[in-house]
């Protein structure tokens, strides 16, 4: 079957399926994928097929699907193929209950070298890794991922995704509220602490900042109490971005500067990194260059301090999507810059060298 008939074929199958015949659909879709010689149409009817039988509920045979459409995409050679074969695979891990394969191929998804259809995908890929936190019960970083996620529906006008987005953190709004109710029955301060934490950091993520002070202000009352200075870090990063979505950028300022001294007393650099990539947004709003400079070299000295940087390059780690190599080490390089120079030893250290498989 040559490339027309295989694209004339793909259209007819996906004319039954939205004409609700599913089960005709997918005979022409087996047809294709049986018969097709063009790769770039394999991998398309590949992705209906994975489509239909997430619909269906049918998630073993959504994850076979994806692993074929992960070696068709390799067959391709193409970042944007790959990127949304991992995501293929991330979802159906995902709804197989597998969260922490889920985890692994949404950080590959993150770290492909795409193109900017690849870019757009990330709102899918955050909202897969936050359900698959969320079913580990890893409340903060999946809230991290519902936020990201949020944003790109938001920046790209994708209605879909903020439904989908919504509706995941419907479902972690219930089990904040299900860890309340047991926090609260077994006097659980610390727990009552990152509920309450938790619950203002979602009302925030949906610009109700009004119904995130009080809790913020509850969650700031007990870990005073318990003498949680890490968490009340985390309070006040939470509040100083409210002050900030309400464009009260001294009340914002003030936040800061309590959350960066108690940073500072615990040596909190990822804190402190925080605090002055948020100065930097607020002092370039405001206009005040000398202030902004200050916290762009405060920035790039946290950067430093942690290794956040290649040692081969120079160029920061995480500032965009770039692909990594942990070395035995620990310490992370570029991967594009381990296989230009061909490097079998580490540059930060000189002391461990790469096992066969690292590079």
């Amino acid at each position: 079957m040559g490339q027309d008939q295989t694209k004339q074929q793909i259209e007819k199958g996906l004319h039954l399926y939205q004409s609700n015949q599913t089960e005709k659909a997918l005979r022409v879709w087996m047809r294709v994928l049986e018969k097709s010689a063009d790769p770039a149409g394999r991998f398309r009817v590949l992705g209906c097929l994975i489509t239909a039988h997430a619909e269906m509920g049918r998630y073993k045979d959504m994850l076979k699907f994806a692993v074929v459409q992960i070696d068709t995409a390799r067959e391709l050679e193409d970042p944007d193929y790959l990127t949304e074969s991992y995501l293929n695979l991330a979802r159906s891990n995902e709804k197989l209950c597998e969260f922490q394969k889920t985890i692994s191929y949404c950080k590959t998804c993150l770290n492909m070298q795409g193109t900017t259809v690849s870019l757009q995908l990330n709102g899918q890929v955050s909202l897969s890794m936050g359900n698959a936190f969320l079913g580990l019960s890893i409340f903060q970083k999946a809230l991290e991922c519902f936020e990201k996620a949020l944003r790109y529906a938001h920046n790209n006008d994708d209605k879909m995704l903020e439904c989908r987005v919504c509706c995941s953190l419907g479902n972690f709004y219930a089990q904040i509220k299900e860890s309340m109710k047991i926090a609260l029955q077994h006097g659980d301060r610390p727990l009552q602490a990152l509920c309450l934490l938790c619950f203002a950091d979602i009302h925030r993520s949906r610009k109700d900042v009004q119904t995130a002070f009080p809790r913020y202000d509850s969650s700031m009352s007990i870990m005073t109490e318990i003498g949680n200075r890490l968490g009340l870090t985390q309070v006040l990063l939470g509040v100083t971005k409210c002050w900030m979505i309400q464009k009260e950028l001294d009340k914002a300022l003030e936040s800061i500067e309590k959350a960066q001294e108690l940073a500072e007393g615990l040596g909190n650099k990822l804190g402190l990194l925080k605090l002055h990539c948020l100065c930097e947004r607020i002092y370039r709003t405001k206009g005040q260059q000398r202030e902004l400079r200050d916290h762009v070299v405060k920035f790039h000295e946290c950067v430093e301090d942690m290794e956040l940087y290649c040692g081969m390059c120079g160029e920061s780690i995480g500032e965009k999507n770039n692909q990594l190599q942990a070395l035995p080490c620990s310490h992370f390089f570029h991967l594009k810059c381990l296989q230009t120079n061909g490097t079998r030893g580490c540059p930060n250290c000189r002391r461990l060298s790469v096992k066969p498989g690292y590079v």
